[in-house]
């Protein structure tokens, strides 16, 4: 069986007031491609500038991944802050820590 990286994360504007929650397989291109939407109104992290990682979760199964990523979608802002801050409490962009 082959090991597979998954991730559901959740990625912030500049001024933290937006988030977006998704699933990838590749995380660093996946911020990249959320980096490059900035400015394109046709996307929402294009639209909302949401391309600052400040959470991410590993998974090794989709459909993991995919059924954290609707139980988290479906909270309220508020669970959502308390989720980003019990890993990250300064809302540091993670970004840069992510490792190619």
């Amino acid at each position: 069986m082959w090991n597979h990286n998954y991730y559901v994360y959740i990625t912030t504007n500049p001024g933290k007031t937006v988030l977006y929650v998704g699933v990838t397989n590749d995380i660093s291109v996946r911020m990249i491609q959320h980096k490059e939407n900035k400015d394109i109104g046709k996307s929402f992290t294009g639209k909302y500038y949401c391309y600052n990682l400040v959470y991410y979760e590993h998974f090794f199964n989709i459909e993991h991944a995919i059924e954290r990523e609707k139980e988290i979608k479906k909270w309220r802002r508020e669970k959502k802050n308390a989720l980003i801050e019990s890993t990250n409490p300064k809302w540091l962009f993670l970004n840069d820590q992510l490792g190619d």
